[in-house]
């Protein structure tokens, strides 16, 4: 079981290594720690769980953050319209975003960053997504919303990227122009 003290945190190098691609079919070491993965999102979300084992809670995790430097994430999370998204996928790329932009509107968090870093992230309004789940199917997955702020995210830390890189040094609650604001 992951438990916090397997996330690495701010400033170790593995989350700043883009990770690499897994060779499919995938290995059943990296099925096991992509289903791993999974299973602490959802047991961070969990309040006794939570509380046993003091997990702090989470709705996405990449592998570079338990310092696996491999294409892999996980999702757990609730939509705008409250349906349950799970995902465990491996090689997710993004293959097409729109112009249009969005933000979440209280910033994001990371279990790898244990300080909160006030500021707006930008982030494309809605993206399409081609990854393999766990069970080895091909899938092409087109995401907005909350979804769309999570994958990309994720995303980022499989290329060495940090949420708070994309913040405005100079003004941190600039918003991107036209942008959508996603309450959470």
């Amino acid at each position: 079981m992951i438990t916090m003290k397997d996330i690495v945190r701010e400033g170790h190098p593995t989350l700043r290594k883009v990770a690499e691609e897994v060779i499919l079919p995938a290995s059943d070491e990296e099925k096991e720690i992509l289903a791993n993965m999974l299973e602490f999102v959802k047991n961070s979300q969990d309040p006794e769980i939570a509380e046993k084992y003091n997990l702090r809670p989470g709705i996405g995790l990449a592998a570079p953050q338990i310092n696996v430097s491999k294409r892999m994430i996980a999702i757990y999370v609730e939509d705008e319209k409250g349906v349950q998204h799970s995902y465990a996928l491996f090689n997710p790329k993004i293959v097409s975003h729109s112009i249009e932009k969005s933000f979440l509107s209280n910033g994001e968090g990371c279990l790898s960053v244990d300080r909160a870093i006030p500021g707006i992230v930008p982030r494309y309004a809605r993206i399409r997504v081609k990854a393999t789940t766990l069970e080895g199917e091909q899938i092409d997955i087109r995401l907005k919303g909350l979804l769309a702020v999570v994958f990309q995210h994720e995303i980022d830390h499989l290329n060495g990227v940090m949420f708070y890189d994309h913040i405005n040094d100079e003004n941190p609650f600039l918003e991107p122009e036209n942008a959508i604001a996603i309450g959470r």
